[in-house]
């Protein structure tokens, strides 16, 4: 294998992707003068013995000869990085008959345990000292020299020793600044997706609210409309009331709407609504603009302390009725629409409509309004989301009745 273990080892690549196991980085400005401290050191480490040996003919070739070796050997310190075993071995072998070589081959030493595993730079160590062993017996130490073979020995391996050991150090200090990018980057990534989540849930709740409000308007807007097109001869200040519920329906949805729209195509937009927002103490208003649109309402609260209710527990309970009267005007315009609202701070607020399923629709121009069965799921999951619960379908005695149930915390 070609290369270190991961290019991110590279200086040039810490800054880079984690997870990027592409080809080798270009070398950087550091990398550059690593290198070339690399090769001064190698060659200077090489021509001590040149110079040494040189002058009392104790070279095992010509001069010349181990010179040029040990400037190819050095040249080879600018590939350390592509090949590191394999020129380090090399390197190795060559040192047991070439003390030029030497100071090239503990650059490689350092170089391997840099950018491979901790086993297979202890497998070159092992080597390195017993290439030492075999250097000095081929190669002996001149006898007036107060240098022992021991000790030329026991100073070749310290270095190998020491090359390593800065090596592995270098290579566990740039493999923690690896994992703390990517922790950075995992973290940066969790957060980002933490933030679209949270979007997302508000967008799903704003479409909930508007499906509520938009149907609630629409459906009032579609009966004063029926009621115009059957009662053309209706008295004057009836068609003008009546046209006038149809404007101010119309320009509120469109100001609902256009607002969804905003925050829909602009989702840096969401936050805290500018608009006064709906409470508990507004559910006589909404039952009144409901039979101010022709439904009969026997409505009946008895809430204890009702300005004391949270925003979200009047908020859920306003939407809750709303979509019942909705559902009433669609599927049963005729009859009587029973709403009874009460509860109390610890004991919780309970909700119930009841309507008969029997009654006769009147014809509506364009037919009945339509419904997709999304506002009781929704209502449902509003329910369930504030830690309540609601229940609707048909009784026994020929009703349909919806029925919710919303924690009021002390």
């Amino acid at each position: 294998m070609t290369g270190p273990d991961h290019p991110g080892l590279l200086p040039a690549g810490l800054g880079g992707d984690p997870g990027d196991d592409g080809p080798l980085q270009p070398r950087s400005v550091r990398d550059w003068i690593v290198d070339t401290l690399c090769f001064l050191f190698a060659a200077a480490a090489g021509s001590v013995p040149f110079f040494v040996n040189s002058l009392d003919d104790s070279f095992p070739e010509s001069p010349a000869f181990n010179l040029l070796l040990g400037m190819l050997a050095c040249g080879a310190v600018w590939f350390r990085r592509r090949w590191p075993v394999a020129i380090a071995l090399l390197l190795i072998l060559l040192s047991v008959l070439y003390p030029t070589v030497a100071g090239a081959s503990f650059v490689a030493m350092f170089t391997v345990a840099v950018h491979r595993k901790i086993g297979v730079a202890l497998a070159l160590t092992l080597l390195s000292i017993g290439s030492s062993l075999l250097e000095f017996r081929i190669n002996p130490i001149d006898p007036e020299t107060p240098t022992t073979y021991w000790t030329a020995v026991g100073f070749a391996s310290a270095l190998t020793v020491l090359a390593v050991g800065y090596g592995v150090a270098i290579r566990a200090r740039r493999q923690l600044v690896m994992s703390l990018a990517e922790r950075t980057r995992r973290a940066e990534t969790e957060q980002e997706l933490r933030v679209d989540q949270a979007k997302l849930r508000e967008r799903e709740r704003i479409a909930r609210e508007m499906h509520d409000v938009l149907a609630h308007r629409l459906s009032l807007l579609s009966m004063h409309a029926g009621a115009l097109e059957f009662r053309p001869d209706a008295p004057a200040e009836e068609i003008a009331k009546a046209a006038g519920v149809i404007r101010a329906s119309a320009h509120q949805s469109l100001v609902d709407l256009r607002e969804v729209i905003y925050v829909l195509r602009d989702p840096e937009s969401i936050g805290e609504p500018q608009r006064p927002q709906i409470t508990l103490a507004d559910l006589p208003d909404l039952v009144r603009e409901s039979e101010q649109a022709g439904m009969d309402v026997a409505f009946v609260m008895d809430v204890q302390h009702v300005e004391d209710a949270p925003a979200g527990l009047g908020r859920n309970a306003y939407r809750i009725v709303q979509e019942g009267l909705t559902n009433a005007r669609k599927h049963a315009p005729q009859v009587t629409v029973h709403v009874q609202v009460s509860g109390a701070k610890a004991e919780g607020l309970v909700i119930e409509m009841r309507n008969a399923l029997q009654g006769t629709r009147p014809r509506q121009a364009g037919g009945a309004v339509p419904g997709a069965g999304a506002g009781l799921a929704g209502l449902t999951e509003r329910a369930t989301l504030a830690g309540g619960r609601l229940e609707h379908g048909r009784t026994t005695a020929g009703e349909f009745r919806l029925w919710a149930w919303l924690p009021w915390p002390s």
